[in-house]
């Protein structure tokens, strides 16, 4: 039993500790079985003799994570600091680890206030979160020394290595002894560091870390107090007092053990059923029973060993369901400055913290279910359960996720089938022969990148008022954008006049990140809906312009080539900044109409988020303090924005609502405008392009990867796709789509939404533009043969979710445009499709695949009409490159594989098959004749544009989306 309420120390230690009950026995002839499961490793390195320096003079430092599984606090990391005099360790669980500076500099303030005494010296590995500029700044301005260990080079940083790998092995043993779930890592990481500081060490010669401590500073008030040790995990009765309960109420809370208290004397117990903590001293203990179920560590299974081996992995692929509970200041889990004396309370009641359900990972889902065993409950009267029987039992459990094993194998709690019969599992089962992990990976993303990517799947937001309130991180959100509107004068609040019809609001929640992937805001952003205004009455002109997708890739192909950089920011509630000229009553926003009197309303002093006149309202004001500054506006592109300098240079701004792109090589220029930005409006700067408009962007020294990896994902899964069998094409190259008369109709409503949402992901995915174009065809009246073309390009898209356009340096400084027609191929009206795609400095920039809008009676009539869209799409590109900077006296380069086309648009000829287009052929003509244009001839098996004008064959579809330029980054092969 000391054994076990020691953590499982070593039983040399013990015997140190103990001396008298191993007099007739040899300490070496005790075994654990649990210490060999958590505790088993191979020979270590040779001991390095221990040099003591004076106290704090060397501090040693690491970081631990990220955790596939989130602590119940929402933890996923945690930072050690290790005195190298006394080997005293102070543990600190961070939600990210870029919070290391903010926790090593108030480490530092307590050291100084404590102890007296100053850190000279700080080692650490190589780690970027070390070298952060605020620390960077905070320990040169205290005179602190920082030495990092090399590259790959643990053993430099080996006394806070190793103190991790002991912090680790005795919470293993804390864990696998008790059963606890997985979501109490970091308390069992605490506790361990409790425990560790009070056991004797061999570098101290047998004397405890705490104990040489004290001996130094015999009356600090640091040191947490001393409590009689429990076992971890075991059950615990914590007394209700009078005031919580009534006279027949029971007189005690069945909560689990999970440590000591840090700041009170008193032990940590965690109740699942009130899913609260409570810190106290009137507290009993069944020290023999665990709070949960007999593990089977000693048994045959291993799972949940391996399980938590997956914490020790690099990468988090989970999806937390809700997002964490907001910590307080972080603090040391052993030694701490003492609370005052006169608190009376011996409880604290903590406010609930939501169980983090642990949902499969991407890399290995495979989706197996284990079921732990509970304890049947007696049915009353012998009745037998009925369905709502059942579901009232499983939602009453405590929410028991362990989490993942390397096969994928989700264990989650369920209701007791004790007495039922077990099949004998072989072998690992499956819900699908086809886990996502086989198709996505993150090995090949730079430490940087694979944090962002899985910094997008990490949180989820609420969909209504209700489910943002039992949040914390968004009600704050939602009082931001409250006393945000109210600063900007955006309404008064007033009767609704007679006649009047109010315009009603509602709420969006969003999450915007930073460069690094980490969660820069919580967004709740007020819209109001602008589809009950009444034209003319209380809205006049709407349009607004926003970035064309085509501008930005253009943009990001020069960038690439020419080494620009490519920035970020982001403009705070956008449309408050537009001044509204007509008048406008909002109803009172959701959540806060009981404040307010029945009849009244919000009238609208300035633009708001939903008003159909608020975007043009907020561009012209963007607009005219850009133009202020000296920019020239692009008629190209409306929202683009350049400024060349004296001395060549050039600073580019593209805009979208309120999402902003700098680009450009003139850096001074960027950053008075950044300066000036901020002046005129609230601005944040996300740093480096990463995350625009749902699109992932990915920078390396090779060039740029834009996709939309997330978008697929999420898509998958609220279709139930996720596991569905992958296919290599997107389209059946055998079978066109029709109408067909006993076709069985769908929802027309979700077939439209799904094609919606397919054209979006076309922004980065030409490969699906045919066959969304195709799809999108019937959204009047979709069948059932319609629906299943969409669930293919959902199976294509499982096959490759992480493709994206790859924007490469090369020495081509031509602007290339493919064109493609396919003949009468539509089956119902027989009009061909045209497609297009065209190349700046050799990336591809544009495309476009559509059905022509009248039948052609020739090849030769369908490709002609085809190359006159491709010509409009490169003019249009050469201004933006004109207006870009990039002037080239070189003709647009047009890739044809018509002869006859080609022959039609050099020889002014007429016959039958030009009458009918004269049109086309004076503007294709005029435009070859002035040398504007340049025509080629291209076989058709090199004709790129083929791809989007018809449903390939395997091998010729992935030739030629090698030619488009895509690339999977997140490609496991």
């Amino acid at each position: 039993m000391l054994h076990y309420r020691l953590g499982h120390p070593s039983f040399v230690y013990l015997a140190k500790l103990f001396p008298k009950l191993f007099i007739n026995k040899n300490p070496a002839s005790y075994h654990c079985e649990i210490c060999q499961f958590a505790k088993h490793t191979r020979t270590v390195y040779p001991q390095i003799p221990y040099k003591p320096s004076s106290i704090f003079s060397l501090v040693h430092s690491d970081v631990w994570g990220p955790s596939r599984i989130k602590n119940i606090s929402g933890t996923r990391w945690f930072v050690t600091f290790v005195d190298d005099h006394t080997r005293v360790t102070w543990v600190f669980l961070m939600k990210e680890k870029s919070e290391v500076g903010h926790i090593f500099q108030t480490f530092n303030l307590m050291v100084q206030n404590q102890f007296n005494s100053k850190i000279q010296v700080l080692k650490s590995d190589n780690a970027k979160e070390y070298f952060t500029s605020s620390l960077s700044t905070y320990l040169q301005n205290h005179g602190i020394i920082h030495i990092s260990s090399c590259v790959d080079t643990p053993q430099q940083n080996g006394v806070a290595e190793r103190k991790n790998r002991h912090l680790l092995e005795v919470a293993r043993c804390l864990m696998f002894s008790s059963n606890v779930p997985n979501y109490f890592w970091g308390e069992a990481i605490l506790t361990a560091t409790y425990l560790i500081n009070r056991m004797p060490s061999r570098v101290l010669t047998f004397q405890s870390p705490r104990q040489l401590l004290l001996k130094k500073f015999p009356h600090t008030r640091a040191a947490s107090s001393d409590l009689p040790l429990k076992v971890f995990g075991c059950t615990a009765f914590v007394h209700v007092y009078p005031q919580n309960r009534s006279k027949f109420a029971p007189r005690a809370n069945k909560c689990i053990f999970l440590g000591y208290s840090p700041t009170q004397k008193g032990y940590k117990c965690y109740s699942p059923t009130n899913k609260r903590f409570y810190t106290t001293m009137d507290v009993s203990f069944f020290e023999h029973v665990f709070f949960y179920p007999k593990s089977h560590v000693q048994g045959e299974s291993m799972n949940e060993h391996q399980v938590w081996e997956s914490l020790l992995e690099a990468v988090p692929f989970s999806h937390s369901k809700s997002p964490p509970t907001e910590l307080s200041t972080p603090m040391p889990s052993s030694v701490q400055p003492a609370q005052p004396t006169n608190v009376p309370s011996p409880v604290t009641i903590q406010s609930p913290m939501p169980i983090q359900p642990i949902a499969p990972q991407l890399a290995n889902e495979n989706l197996q279910v284990y079921i732990r065993r509970r304890k049947r409950q007696e049915l009353e009267h012998g009745s037998q359960p009925t369905c709502g029987q059942y579901i009232d039992s499983i939602s009453g459990l405590p929410e028991e996720n362990i989490g993942e094993d390397r096969t994928g194998e989700v264990l989650i709690p369920s209701i007791d089938d004790s007495t039922l019969p077990i099949a004998l599992r072989k072998g690992v089962r499956r819900c699908t022969d086809h886990p996502i992990g086989n198709y996505v990976t993150y090995e090949g993303l730079s430490p940087s990148y694979r944090a962002f990517a899985t910094s997008l799947d990490d949180t989820q937001v609420p969909n209504t008022i209700q489910e943002a309130f039992k949040i914390s991180e968004w009600k704050k959100a939602v009082q931001d954008e409250i006393d945000a509107l109210e600063k900007n004068g955006t309404w008064t609040i007033t009767d609704l006049p007679v006649g009047k019809r109010p315009v009603g609001c509602k709420w969006i929640f969003t999450i915007k990140y930073k460069a690094d992937g980490s969660v820069e805001r919580f967004k709740a952003r007020l819209v109001a809906r602008g589809f009950t205004q009444s034209y003319g009455i209380d809205y006049q002109e709407t349009f607004a312009p926003v970035a064309k997708m085509n501008t930005i890739r253009i943009l990001l192909s020069l960038a690439v080539n020419q080494d620009w950089c490519l920035q970020q920011l982001d403009i705070k509630n956008v449309f408050l900044n537009g001044d509204l000229e007509e008048e406008v009553y909002m109803e009172i926003p959701p959540g806060f109409e009981g404040s307010m009197a029945k009849n009244q309303v919000c009238k609208l002093q300035k633009s708001l988020y939903g008003l159909k006149q608020s975007p043009r309202a907020w561009f012209d004001r963007f607009t005219k303090a850009v133009l202020k500054l000296g920019y020239k506006q692009g008629q190209a592109d409306h929202t683009l924005f350049v400024k060349k300098s004296h001395a060549g240079k050039m600073a580019i701004l593209i805009v979208y609502v309120d999402d902003i792109i700098l680009s450009g090589n003139d850096m001074e220029e960027l950053q008075n405008l950044k300066k000036y930005l901020s002046e005129e409006f609230e601005v944040k700067d996300l740093g480096n392009l990463k995350y625009f408009l749902g699109m992932e962007v990915a920078r390396s020294r090779k060039g740029i990867v834009v996709s939309q990896r997330k978008y697929i994902l999420d898509l998958l899964k609220e279709t139930g796709m996720l596991g569905c069998k992958p296919i290599d094409t997107p389209m059946d190259s055998q079978k066109k789509l029709g109408i067909e008369k006993e076709s069985t109709p769908v929802d027309r409503g979700r077939y439209q939404r799904l094609v919606g949402r397919l054209i979006y992901l076309s922004h980065t995915r030409p490969d699906i533009g045919f066959a969304v174009s195709a799809v999108s065809q019937f959204m009047h009246s979709p069948t059932e043969e319609h629906m299943e073309a969409v669930y293919r390009i959902l199976r294509y898209l499982k096959m490759t979710p992480g493709k994206g356009l790859f924007f490469r340096k090369t020495e081509n400084r031509d602007t290339e445009v493919y064109s493609d027609a396919d003949w009468a191929g539509n089956i119902i009206d027989r009009r061909s499709t045209s497609g297009y795609c065209s190349f700046v400095w050799g990336n591809l920039v544009t495309w476009r695949s559509k059905k022509q809008s009248v039948v052609a009676r020739s090849s030769a009539e369908a490709e002609y009409r085809a190359l006159a869209q491709g010509i409009c799409e490169g003019i249009w590109i050469k201004r933006v490159l004109n207006e870009l900077g990039q002037t080239s006296s070189s003709p647009i380069l047009m890739m044809c594989d018509n002869q006859a086309a080609i022959s039609i648009a050099k020889n002014p000829v007429h016959h039958d098959r030009t009458k009918h287009v004269e049109i086309d052929r004076h503007f294709i003509t005029e435009k070859v004749t002035s040398e504007t244009v340049k025509l080629n001839y291209v076989p058709t098996k090199h004709q790129t544009a083929d791809i989007l004008t018809k449903a390939l064959p395997r091998p010729n579809f992935e030739d030629l989306t090698c030619k488009l330029g895509l690339y999977d980054i997140y490609s496991p092969a």
